[in-house]
């Protein structure tokens, strides 16, 4: 059982870094269209605590920025966690030189003291996250750079497999054991009794 779990959580971890919401890549200044110019950076501002409206934030940051990262790795990311359960929760996107035309046509008010300052080639959008469910969130990401999500390979697809198949084996194991404990101390309150009866006779 221990080697099972220890296999199971080694594998699951490494798909989920792999595949899943967020596993894009971002354009870089090779696949950079005039529609979806090259992305430098992203930066991600959330307060730590989520209530206020920071809890898709929160969920982006955990469960699709590595991803993100993994797929990218040369675009710097940064994330900035406040105290501030009422201050902003927002994600900037930083563009080379130009906002993507989407970007540019659903430009917001909003800015984010945390993020650093862009350089002189750098145009910016922000993404208020407040109440956003982390899927929104990635959905609006995407909308904004052209992400192109990531699909798993035959041999992820494999290793998919393989990890719900050690998950039902894993709930086998443990309703097996856990049966014949049930067993165990089943057998053991019967013999507790009998002996139980077998003293008060004794006794009589």
């Amino acid at each position: 059982m221990p080697n099972l779990w220890k296999r199971l959580h080694k594998l699951k971890a490494l798909l989920d870094v792999r595949i899943g919401t967020g596993a894009a890549t971002l354009p870089s200044a090779a696949t950079a269209t005039k529609e979806f110019p090259a992305i430098t950076r992203l930066h991600l501002t959330y307060a730590r605590k989520i209530y206020g409206g920071h809890q898709g934030a929160r969920h982006f940051w955990r469960n699709c920025l590595p991803r993100l990262k993994y797929h990218n790795p040369a675009i710097p990311m940064t994330v900035k966690q406040t105290t501030d359960q009422e201050g902003p929760a927002t994600l900037t996107i930083y563009f080379s030189e130009n906002l993507s035309r989407t970007a540019s046509a659903n430009a917001i008010n909003v800015t984010d003291q945390h993020a650093p300052t862009p350089s002189g080639t750098e145009k910016t959008t922000v993404i208020n996250l407040k109440n956003l469910t982390y899927t929104d969130i990635w959905h609006n990401l995407k909308a904004l750079t052209g992400a192109e999500e990531v699909s798993p390979t035959v041999a992820e697809q494999a290793e998919l497999k393989k990890v719900e198949e050690m998950q039902l084996k894993a709930v086998a194991d443990r309703k097996r054991v856990a049966d014949i404990r049930q067993a165990k101390k089943d057998q053991e309150k019967m013999l507790e009794q009998a002996r139980g009866e077998v003293a008060k006779l004794r006794q009589s």
